[in-house]
């Protein structure tokens, strides 16, 4: 196999996840990514218009009945000669846990803003993550055909709380808080948009001109324009100039400005996007670094989905390609059970959509049939055992004690459990009775629970309830093994097992688990496990 074959391939992908706080707009920006990429020709429904028809990324009932996005799903089309492997991610935080785990797959991020609210607590914790890992952040700050925040203003505060530099690409053109179009600094041109009765359900149409120029101003009108004169001339006066080095360093965010709802502002951002963002890079392993050059095959697996397809009652998983080239039926090293697996009937994905694929490159995301023997993290390679990536489960905050009520149920209990801890839809412990181990489930949010029983319901056939219990914090804890069994009986606090037999402590409050850290320092506390 030629390696400028394979470094051809590499150039080409660009791998990101969109993440923001609730209602920011995330899926509508997604769907308008998918429209302007040509992925799709109408885009499908946005709040003001739910009753067209369901969002092409929400392809789950229950998604579509709440009108939020639950799962991760992944969306991949060509545009432009780029190969574009979009991660959309829920934007909802009692689901934080399946974001986590799928920026890790991520070689970039695209951070939503509503313009009215700025930063808001789950950006806050998303930004930690990718912070961590210094992947690079570019923002769009969304809804601005609405009055919100002054531009500035709304940068001032990313550079401010998150110590961020921001330089903006494009710049919001506004008459009387209407907004008629973006500026774009680097091209110097104005994007002038045209409203129309398609609801942004259709491209929108546009008309350009270089600023200073006599069309411009004619087609902004003079105060419109003098307005954009002033504001471009104090950006280029107090603003650095625009380095992409520092972008791929995760030191400076490109920030843009538009609507997704009405298309402004996003095929501008889109073309900027895919010049400015990193191809997918070289990834640590306990190897050492493993370059997507290499001829040798490595991927990892990030997400696990069971019943994408309810008539089949599929299991697949999701698998980031990380070196070397993919193909249909190689045979490869699972690191964590040291087995060899055939890799057959690999996919592609437009949400539920999927294609059968015969190769795919790094950057790239392959969906695998499961029988089971996967999990989230395995790392699997052509060439001996490699590990790339952990993936980490961050403690619950919500907890609560399952049971069903005909019990010959019980083993389609226990197995739609086992699936779906899997998947990481919600994390299964078991506490220690006279009668045997009785299974507990916990969840980041209490929505968790909604899904947990909705999905058993209808994927396993089991009418579960759920008891919810007064704990509210949780540590895993290593050290001494009597120890650690005393402090599970005594009050306020329980052990529980997760599914690898770790030892979880539960506590009603958290003065009571500080306090319990500070008395036992022979014990670890761990709010991760890995």
């Amino acid at each position: 196999m030629s390696s400028s074959r394979i470094a051809d391939a590499v150039a080409r992908r660009r791998t990101f996840a969109i993440i923001s706080h609730p209602d920011a707009g995330k899926t509508t920006l997604t769907e308008k990514l998918l429209l302007y990429g040509g992925a799709i020709h109408l885009a499908g429904s946005v709040k003001a218009r739910r009753a067209a028809r369901h969002a092409t990324s929400d392809w789950m009932k229950l998604e579509q009945e709440r009108g939020i996005s639950i799962t991760s799903s992944v969306l991949q089309f060509e545009y432009r000669d780029h190969k574009i492997n979009l991660l959309d991610t829920p934007g909802h935080q009692d689901f934080s846990e399946d974001t986590y785990r799928t920026l890790v797959a991520a070689d970039s991020a695209v951070m939503l803003l509503d313009n009215r609210k700025g930063i808001e607590e789950q950006t806050r914790k998303l930004f930690a993550v990718c912070h961590r890992r210094r992947t690079p952040i570019f923002v769009f700050v969304n809804k601005c055909d609405r009055a919100g925040e002054p531009p500035l203003k709304l940068l001032d505060d990313v550079e401010t709380e998150f110590g961020l530099r921001c330089y903006p690409v494009t710049w919001p053109i506004t008459d009387g808080g209407r907004l008629l179009g973006v500026y774009d600094r680097l091209t110097r041109q104005i994007h002038l948009f045209e409203k129309d009765t398609h609801h942004g359900s259709k491209q929108a149409r546009t008309r350009q001109a270089e600023l200073g120029s006599d069309e411009a101003r004619q087609m902004l009108g003079g105060t419109a324009h003098d307005a954009l004169v002033d504001d471009i001339e104090l950006l280029d006066a107090a603003g650095a100039d625009f380095d992409r080095d520092a972008v791929l360093a995760g030191e400076l965010a490109p920030a843009f400005f538009g609507s997704a709802l009405t298309n402004f502002g996003v095929e501008p951002f889109l073309n900027h996007f895919l010049q400015m963002a990193p191809p997918p890079g070289p990834r640590p392993s306990t190897e050492g670094m493993i370059d997507p050059l290499d001829e040798s095959f490595t991927g990892f697996v990030f997400k696990i989905q069971a019943n994408m397809d309810p008539k089949h009652r599929d299991r697949i998983a999701f698998l980031r390609v990380c070196s070397g080239r993919f193909e249909s039926g190689l045979v490869v090293q699972n690191t964590r059970s040291g087995e060899s697996i055939r890799l057959a009937q690999p996919q592609q994905f437009m949400a539920q959509e999927r294609t059968h694929i015969d190769e795919a490159w790094p950057g790239d995301v392959v969906g695998l049939h499961d029988r089971g023997s996967l999990r989230i993290g395995d790392t699997l390679s052509e060439n001996g055992p490699v590990h790339i990536e952990e993936m980490p489960r961050f403690s619950p905050e919500h907890f609560a004690r399952i049971t069903v009520r005909d019990p010959l149920r019980r083993k389609h209990l226990d197995k739609g459990l086992r699936q779906l801890s899997e998947e990481g839809a919600a994390q299964v412990f078991y506490a220690t009775t006279h009668a045997g181990p009785e299974p507990l489930v916990g969840a980041v949010g209490r929505l968790q629970f909604d899904v947990l029983l909705h999905r058993l319901k209808n994927e396993y056939g089991v009418e579960a309830r759920l008891e919810n219990l007064p704990y509210g914090h949780a540590r895993w804890v290593t050290g001494p093994r009597d120890e650690i069994d005393r402090l599970g009986g005594t009050a306020g606090r329980s052990l529980v097992f997760d599914s690898k037999n770790r030892p979880l402590l539960l506590f009603e409050s958290e003065w009571t688990m500080r306090h319990t850290i500070e008395r036992h320092p022979d014990l670890q506390f761990h709010d991760v496990a890995v």
